[in-house]
């Protein structure tokens, strides 16, 4: 089994990553949405190193089987995601695009039974969201200390609640742009044009 993986990350499509190594291969690698999204905003091609799990994936009503890697930040990540595709109904792909925000979020939204704020997520409705946090509750203490946690829409400036309904009018999910002028405001630190904050999420 791969377990971590080592190279140049020179593409970031939707959830997947193509990293290429030394020797030549290049490898597709699926990603949670919070990564991807983090990746997309950065300069490539750029070095990375994640740590991988490697899954087949069934194709054609499991008539065959094709292998896939996802990749992880850390080895707690990876952990993570195993935890959560252990809650029934949370299948590799769709807990990927669920993980719009990262673990140490989603780990404290379980600790606080916090069904609402896990339905903020994308694929998570009531339901699922509910089941997440019965399966869970108990199992996420591993992943909450240190994590640090992601400015909520409160917490932000007044340019900083406009950057992210600006990118929500313009498709972005909460979550998304909550994420991605977190992400730049702690790059460039606090800023008092909304403009500003939209362009440098997009990278301007």
């Amino acid at each position: 089994m791969i377990r971590r993986i080592r190279g140049t990350l020179e593409q970031v499509e939707g959830n997947a990553a193509l990293i290429a190594l030394n020797s030549g291969l290049a490898y597709e690698v699926m990603l949670p949405s919070h990564l991807a999204a983090d990746f997309a905003m950065e300069a490539l091609p750029r070095a990375v190193e994640l740590h991988t799990l490697e899954l087949l994936e069934a194709q054609g009503q499991g008539t065959s089987f094709v292998p896939r890697l996802i990749g992880f930040a850390s080895e707690r990540d990876r952990r993570f995601f195993g935890l959560f595709t252990s809650v029934k109904g949370l299948g590799t792909r769709k807990a990927l695009r669920a993980m719009a925000r990262p673990p140490g979020w989603i780990a404290g939204a379980v600790a606080r039974k916090d069904a609402k704020a896990l339905q903020t997520l994308p694929e998570i409705g009531k339901r699922l969201a509910e089941t997440v946090v019965a399966e869970l509750s108990g199992k996420v203490n591993d992943y909450l200390e240190g994590e640090v946690v992601e400015a909520a829409p409160s917490a932000f400036s007044p340019a900083g609640e406009e950057a992210v309904a600006a990118l929500i009018a313009l498709g972005e999910s909460r979550p998304d742009a909550e994420r991605k002028v977190g992400l730049v405001i702690k790059r460039v630190g606090e800023v008092d044009d909304p403009e500003t904050i939209v362009n440098a999420a997009f990278g301007g």
